[in-house]
């Protein structure tokens, strides 16, 4: 019994919590999906306009790991120049409002997380 415990909480793939934490908690993935929960509809260029110090390279590998996962939808249009759009799938804006739950509990409780790191600190 411990010994399935154990491995439900220290392998990814035995845990879905971890799993799905270790695409969303990075440091730019919640931000594409409330961006284009906001938006709708982007291409690459406009995502890169609204998340300012994102790099191309891990904007790009963050929306690979996003549509790898099936949250993100990648349209691809043959044109020259190519143009590429990106928005939620199905999956993706059901995710949505649990990150807005979360954004919700930042915004109400930072301040006291904020106290608390200083008394930490000191």
């Amino acid at each position: 019994m411990k010994k399935e415990i154990e491995n439900k909480y220290t392998e990814p793939a035995h845990c879905p919590v971890r799993n799905v934490l270790d695409r969303i908690g990075d440091k730019w993935s919640m931000l594409v999906l409330l961006l284009l929960e906001e938006k709708g509809l982007l291409r690459f260029n406009e995502i890169d306009k609204q998340i300012e110090s994102i790099s191309q390279k891990m904007l790009s590998v963050t929306l690979k790991g996003l549509e790898a996962d099936g949250l993100v939808k990648r349209t691809i249009y043959p044109q020259v120049p190519p143009k590429v759009e990106y928005e939620l799938t199905e999956l993706g804006q059901s995710l949505i409002p649990h990150l807005n739950t979360l954004v919700e509990w930042a915004k109400d409780n930072m301040k006291t997380i904020e106290t608390s790191r200083l008394q930490y600190e000191s």
